[in-house]
């Protein structure tokens, strides 16, 4: 997985044009096995439930690609850094907690390799607390975490990527990239709809609490950078 920065200010229009005109077609030439983007488009325009601090520039991509061997990696890496600023490679372990269809929030994948995807894309990216092991940090993620927001929030899909290895130098010390999809821009931005509340604010309230409780106790919220992407899944 990359994370790419294009030059500050980039529209997000261009965004758009740069990752899906210029870059997924050199890619997929390459004869990756899969590839997915994640863009900081014109239709996800959308405030972060976690916004980054002002003016701090974020990713406005992140690339998924699947390789037969990440050793040969290096001309993915020259299509990607053709267009981008700055980049950073992480070699990850994909964990599907949740897929389209798996549950009332969403029917099963209907549309095919290169529309966009209906809804909104959150993606987290997140360090590994210092005072928790490798082992209690993802078992607290994996078994806390995810079947706690399963049972509080609309999520269609969930994928965990936890982080093996970083690939390129000076990659920020992620060690987890999550993608979680929502029904709607409005399931992210109301706070009734992001925790299943159905306009009871005493639900709503223990809703955030269960999730908070667990949240807390895997992710550090000032390093945690949570990001509104529209998701392209361009060959699956």
């Amino acid at each position: 997985m990359y994370l790419v920065w294009l030059p500050e200010g980039t529209p997000r229009t261009e965004v758009r044009v740069r990752m899906l005109g210029i870059v997924a077609p050199q890619l997929l030439a390459a004869d990756v096995v899969a590839l997915s983007m994640d863009l900081d488009d014109e239709e996800a325009d959308v405030v972060s439930p976690v916004p980054a601090p002002v003016g701090e520039h974020t990713p406005q991509a992140i690339v998924s690609v699947w390789v037969d061997s990440y050793d040969h990696r290096a001309p993915l890496e020259e299509i990607l850094g053709s267009v981008a600023l700055g980049l950073a490679g992480y070699q990850v372990v994909e964990s599907l907690y949740r897929d389209y269809g798996g549950n009332r929030w969403s029917a099963t994948r209907y549309w095919p390799d290169g529309e966009r995807s209906p809804g909104i894309l959150t993606v987290a990216l997140v360090e590994q607390r210092p005072d928790l092991s490798f082992e209690e940090w993802i078992t607290a993620w994996h078994a806390g975490v995810s079947p706690v927001s399963e049972k509080v929030q609309p999520r269609c899909r969930y994928v965990r990527n936890a982080v093996f290895r970083a690939i390129t130098p000076n990659a920020p010390p992620y060690r987890g990239i999550v993608e979680e999809a929502w029904p709607s821009a409005e399931h992210v931005t109301d706070p009734m709809l992001f925790y299943c509340a159905e306009g009871d604010l005493e639900k709503m309230n223990a809703n955030v609490t269960a999730l908070f409780e667990q949240v807390a106790a895997v992710f550090d919220l000032n390093t945690m950078r949570s990001l509104t992407m529209s998701e392209w899944i361009l060959r699956s």
